[in-house]
């Protein structure tokens, strides 16, 4: 008997897309990302799980590869709904190919053959029964993540519209390679966009799969469509780690806005990448002191927790009173008011934060939990 091999079922759980455009002779141009991919009929584009059936372009849809329940700080959203579960979903696929993906077993499915295993991770779900699970799991936030969620804008809207229904947040964990009509399309229901800065130099960008500019525009449309933005940039010995580098990323980001929060986080060696040594807590103080000077307002340092000093909590930026306190992703202390604001001066605390302060959950697990 054939084996089933993971193309053949990823193409079974789809559907006819949304977010594309028919050429001549059968030809398609999907603008899920900013690789605006044309893909002739039969042909499938850069990420491998959106491709060309007879003239449409078919869609990932109605599975998750990857599901739980994690501490929201973890996408990591230092400005959202603080001390709350975020139930976080991905599927397969992805528009980049970074050396150093955490996540390479879910997001290089159909690239890499030592990803084909993920094939046993699939599990066919309903947007309400996500709904179930989030409420179960007392996740204020529905986000998707883990692989590129522009590529499956389609399935994360779907969900997103059931998760708003229930009262819940919805938000994306991504490479920031938009375009202006996928943002239009999930504009409605989400309010967050993490995006990862990888790096500042566009031949760089270029070996991880994408270009600088399509990260650069995104993140600014992002911002300018009113989302709640945070920015990571995983700091990478000998890669992106030079002071030039740095006041480049921490400058463009202040040109967006100063209340754009910037963690810096360490990496440490996986999948391709294994030659740069981790980043140290040095490293990361540096990154953050330069994101200080360049006159951001929320510069945090990730991955090591209770290594960076302050650079892992929230101050006001007006008084310097400590607003939020956390080790990892445990909130420790809380003191932001159900108005945004500071307590003590009445300064307004840029962020998505919860109405009932009394309701954030101090000296928490700061662990995923498991959902089935």
């Amino acid at each position: 008997m054939a084996t089933t091999t993971i193309g053949d079922l990823l193409d079974t759980l789809t559907v006819t897309g949304e977010l594309y455009r028919k050429l001549s002779d059968n030809t398609i141009e999907c603008y899920a990302c900013g690789h605006r991919c044309k893909i002739r009929e039969g042909r499938r584009g850069i990420c491998q799980v959106r491709f060309n059936e007879g003239g449409e372009l078919r869609v990932p849809w109605g599975y998750v590869a990857a599901l739980q329940s994690d501490p929201i700080e973890k996408k990591p959203f230092f400005h959202v709904m603080p001390g709350t579960n975020a139930l976080t979903f991905g599927m397969l696929g992805c528009d980049f190919h970074c050396g150093y993906c955490q996540n390479w077993l879910t997001s290089q499915a159909m690239r890499d053959p030592s990803s084909d295993e993920s094939i046993n991770h699939i599990r066919k779900i309903s947007p309400q029964e996500m709904v179930r699970l989030a409420h179960r799991t007392n996740a204020s936030t529905v986000v998707s993540s883990y692989n590129e969620p522009l590529i499956t804008s389609e399935w994360a809207v779907e969900i997103f519209k059931e998760a708003r229904a229930a009262g819940l947040m919805c938000a994306y964990v991504s490479n920031g390679n938009n375009t202006p009509e996928v943002m239009e399309y999930i504009r409605p229901y989400i309010s967050a966009y993490k995006v990862d800065l990888k790096c500042m130099q566009d031949k760089n960008y270029r070996k991880l799969g994408g270009v600088l500019q399509n990260t650069l525009d995104g993140i600014k449309r992002a911002y300018d469509m009113g989302l709640w933005v945070e920015i990571v940039t995983l700091t990478i010995p000998g890669f992106n780690d030079s002071n030039e580098e740095l006041w480049d990323a921490a400058r463009f980001i202040a040109s967006v806005s100063k209340d754009i929060p910037w963690h810096v986080t360490a990496f440490h060696k996986d999948y391709k990448m294994t030659d740069p040594d981790n980043t140290d807590a040095r490293t990361l103080l540096r990154a953050a002191e330069i994101g200080r000077e360049a006159g951001l307002r929320f510069v945090y340092a990730g991955n090591l927790p209770g290594q960076v000093g302050e650079y892992e909590d929230t101050f006001c930026t007006a008084c310097n009173h400590r607003l939020i306190r956390r080790t990892g992703y445990v909130i420790r202390d809380y003191h932001i008011t159900g108005e945004g604001t500071c307590p003590k001066c009445n300064a307004q605390v840029p962020g998505l934060w919860p109405k009932d302060p009394s309701q954030v959950v101090l000296n928490g697990l700061g662990m995923p939990l498991p959902v089935y």
